[in-house]
């Protein structure tokens, strides 16, 4: 999403058109929040307005819905193949499994698990 809001061109074609189209129901994760606070705080990160404005604009002008992460979705985790080590990108492939959603990522990594990537 971060692509997106900046229009970067590494986000490709169809993640674009996903995104486009307003007839798709887009989610936000609290993990993508988790780790934008972590790499913000890290300095490995840098975004244009203050991070709950940016929060803001994904949940309300973007019209993307939180996805909270939940018991079950940690839960998963513990029986979740080892094939990434990135502890959001692994809360993100529990989320898309438990909740029967593709996932938009451009990690090759995550074509290992049993999820759907649009990229």
């Amino acid at each position: 999403m971060l692509w997106w809001l900046r229009a970067d061109e590494r986000l490709s074609e169809r993640a674009s058109a996903v995104i486009a189209n307003g007839d798709n129901e887009l989610l936000w994760s609290v993990a993508s929040s988790w780790e934008v606070g972590v790499k913000l705080g890290l300095g490995k990160l840098r975004i244009d307005r203050p991070v709950h404005r940016l929060f803001a604009h994904l949940l309300g002008d973007q019209g993307l819905r939180s996805l909270p992460i939940t018991h079950e979705h940690c839960a998963r985790l513990s029986s979740l193949p080892h094939h990434h080590r990135d502890p959001f990108d692994r809360m993100l492939v529990v989320q898309a499994q438990t909740e029967s959603v593709p996932i938009l990522s451009a990690d090759p990594k995550l074509s290992r698990y049993d999820i759907e990537i649009l990229w």
